[in-house]
């Protein structure tokens, strides 16, 4: 039976896509998942695979032609095998029913997931069967709704993010909720979110618990009247069967086999890609790693997954191994995929990710490097050690930890175990140095002190001295850009855009809002524009791109009272500023007439922490004697 392919969407915003190049032509056998075009969009380009192995039977859209999200751009098929105009001719043509009014038919591959053979039999029933003309399925806002009730989906926060965490429930099952009201509150890598009721109505069901991960797209939970039920299509596998059942109400009997017979069709096609799985990574192995490594992982793996009790299936091996253009580059530079973290669906490894990789330098192994090496001069080389004693040195493991009574345990969030994660990566990356200046922040108090009154009531929000730091900060890097830049492999990134990232600190954890194009605002501006993103941060406001793009990070413990810090760089940026509490203290100043007096200063320490693979300590010190001097001595205006 025929299967249609469909342009997937890359996003929520896109619309649209561009074919840009068929890898395969009419009439040749593509396996399960190997890439069959490649497409462009305004925001990304990606290889579509195919949704079963067979026979390219028709190309329904051609190279360089624009078509709209879910328009079908080829078909698949068995060898042999017609194409039809659509999956409704196809059952039509197994079952004997009065000829009906054609009525569009909607094929849908999330951007997660790999749609299989099983799922692919769509067909819409005559308007005058009642089992289907209540429900309407509302694919681009990822919404399935009833007339009674409305699914609640895990919205997409960014275009990289495919998952997100419930955090918390704001309703339970029964309760009444507005349209708008905040439902439930999501966690995600780069921000915290309250998801609004898309309707207003009852919390008829809870589908997945707080501290579940869900797929973007996919089902939480079900809104709408005090007795409705929820919809049967709630997941992409529920929609295709509803609709199926609709198509087998009015077939009977005879299209009932055609299920049946696809899945057997799945179910063999699936243990011939398992197979070719197993092979292919039992086959690999790299110079340098240990002789049978390689294979010994996938037979530990293939075992422990046929035993049900290993952590990764098959196919969680097939995503991480991508697409067989990536598994032929790979293959060419004798690079492991599994080193690289994948940008693409469900965490593949695209084309861009692989050859960015191999361009950075990281894909060359010990035997690549010879002869590109200077000779050096003979050094000493220690005795050789035995296998066992490196297994000693290596196998280290933390110390065991236990629970006492009277101890509170409680899992970490997903925040906070993004955070633990992103400051391990920094310091394990980068070359932490910290240098500390002790700045004379008086000139500033006195302008704050004298303008604080009228710039809140005119603004209706406070003027702290952190806009002061900020434009500082901006005017600082300006005149020192390598503070501002960002390490790609071995080349320096030097940033256009000065974007300032403010740490705010949450009741759960920490976030880093940024103020874009920093360099650009006035006081007056970037005090609004601080205090709008902390507050906004508090409440679970912010938007993705609000989290996204610093290129310089500025933390402020001293609102707490210490005196400074040494903190850990936000990567990829190569520094932060730890600014500490501003305080009065007795200082030696010299006087117009050339006498030096004791006097009571506004005195605060900027520690400034730099990675020293590119910015060297004379930047540093340079970067802050700039800084000391800007705020001591700059005529402010709002």
């Amino acid at each position: 039976m025929s299967v249609e392919v469909v342009m997937p969407q890359m996003g929520e915003s896109i619309t649209e896509g561009t074919v840009s190049k068929w890898l395969k032509k009419v009439g040749d056998k593509i396996e399960k998942d190997e890439s069959l075009l490649e497409i462009s969009t305004d925001k990304v380009d990606a290889e579509v695979p195919s949704p079963m192995g067979g026979v390219l039977l028709e190309i329904r859209a051609q190279e360089g032609e624009t078509v709209e999200v879910n328009s079908v751009v080829g078909v698949l098929g068995a060898e042999g095998e017609s194409a039809v105009s659509s999956q409704q001719s196809a059952v039509s043509s197994q079952i004997e029913t009065p000829k009906v009014e054609d009525k569009p038919v909607v094929e849908v591959i999330n951007q997660t997931e790999t749609v299989e053979p099983t799922q692919t039999v769509t067909a819409s029933a005559d308007s005058a069967n009642t089992s289907n003309s209540d429900n309407s399925i509302n694919f681009e806002n990822s919404v399935v709704s009833s007339a009674e009730s409305t699914e609640v989906v895990m919205p997409q926060m960014g275009e990289s993010i495919t998952e997100g965490t419930v955090s918390k429930w704001l309703k339970k099952v029964g309760d009444t909720i507005e349209k708008d009201e905040p439902l439930l509150e999501i966690s995600t890598d780069k921000v915290d979110a309250e998801v609004p009721s898309p309707v207003a109505g009852t919390l008829l069901e809870i589908v997945h618990q707080e501290g579940e991960t869900v797929e973007v797209g996919k089902a939480v939970g079900f809104v709408g009247s005090e007795n409705g039920a929820r919809p049967a299509a709630k997941s992409q596998d529920s929609k295709v069967e509803s609709r199926n059942e609709a198509v087998d109400a009015t077939a009977g009997a005879t299209s009932a086999d055609v299920p049946t017979t696809q899945a057997a069709k799945a179910e063999a096609q699936t243990a011939a890609t398992q197979k070719e799985e197993i092979k292919e990574v039992e086959g690999r192995s790299y110079d340098y790693e240990q002789p049978g490594a390689v294979k010994e992982a996938a037979a530990a793996s293939v075992s422990s997954n046929n035993g049900k009790s290993g952590d990764k299936s098959l196919e969680d091996l097939r995503r991480t191994k991508s697409s067989p253009l990536v598994r032929n580059i790979a293959k060419e530079h004798g690079v492991d995929i599994a080193r690289i973290e994948g940008s693409g669906m469900s965490g593949r490894v695209t084309k861009k990710d692989i050859l960015s990789f191999i361009d950075s330098g990281a894909a060359l192994r010990p035997q690549d490097l010879l002869g590109k090496i200077a000779p050096v001069a003979p050094q000493f080389n220690p005795p050789a050690q035995s296998a066992s004693q490196i297994t000693q040195k290596s196998a280290y493991s933390a110390p065991p930890v236990s629970s006492a009574m009277g101890d509170r345990v409680e899992p970490m969030s997903v925040m906070r175990k993004k955070i633990a994660e992103h400051m391990t990566f920094s310091k394990q990356t980068s070359a932490h140095v910290t240098s500390v200046y002790e700045i004379d922040m008086t000139n500033v108090a006195r302008f704050r002190d004298k303008n604080k009154s009228e710039f809140q009531t005119r603004s209706g929000t406070k003027l702290t001295f952190m806009p002061f730091i900020f434009q500082a900060v901006a005017n600082s890097l300006s005149k020192f850009p390598v503070v501002n830049s960002q390490i790609s492999g071995d080349q320096i990134i030097y940033k256009a855009d000065i974007n300032l990232g403010m740490a705010v600190a949450l009741d759960w954890g920490l976030i880093v809002p940024v103020i874009k194009r920093a360099d650009q605002l006035s006081l007056s501006g970037l005090a609004l524009k601080a205090n709008d993103l902390a507050d906004r941060a508090r409440t679970k406001k912010l938007n993705p791109d609000e989290v996204q793009g610093g290129t310089f990070t500025i933390t402020n413990p001293g609102v707490f009272g210490g005196l400074f810090g040494t903190p850990i760089i936000n990567q990829p940026q190569v520094a932060i500023l730890c600014v500490g509490a501003i305080e009065k203290r007795p200082k030696v100043v010299t006087t117009d007439d050339g006498d030096e007096v004791i006097a009571i200063r506004s005195m605060a320490y900027f520690a400034l922490t730099y990675d020293h693979r590119i910015v060297d300590g004379s930047d540093a010190e340079k970067f802050l004697s700039h800084l000391k001097q800007y705020l001591q001595t700059t005529q402010f205006s709002l």
